[in-house]
């Protein structure tokens, strides 16, 4: 799977709004692995930064290529507010609007749903 992984990171080096990289989780990446629940290698994750996701496709390049260009997609967030709609606008301003409190309140009463 390696020349296929690097493959895929040659054709998103230059790309602007997605990275395809990859992480020695047994040197200076370990803290970043850990804390995405990297437990066997390779694992292949993909998403939000903040929240990242287990990929589970196909591990050869057209595979690869093909959920990379699905998915690694500059989509509708606070740093891409020209890409949402008029209602995800808003929802979005109200969240930036709010104080960290507020915000803090809002996650633990979410988290209590579960």
């Amino acid at each position: 799977m390696k020349p296929d992984w690097d493959k895929l990171m040659n054709e998103y080096a230059d790309n602007p709004t997605a990275l395809v990289a990859d992480v020695d989780c047994t040197a200076d990446g370990k803290p970043l692995c850990e804390s995405n629940g990297v437990r066997g290698y390779p694992t292949l994750k993909w998403g939000d930064p903040a929240a990242l996701e287990d990929y589970q496709g196909g591990r050869d390049y057209g595979s690869l290529l093909k959920f990379a260009q699905t998915n690694l997609v500059a989509r509708c967030s606070p740093s891409n507010i020209d890409l949402c709609d008029d209602a995800a606008k808003a929802e979005i301003n109200n969240y930036m609007a709010m104080g960290d409190a507020e915000l803090e309140g809002l996650i633990t009463e979410k988290e209590s749903v579960r």
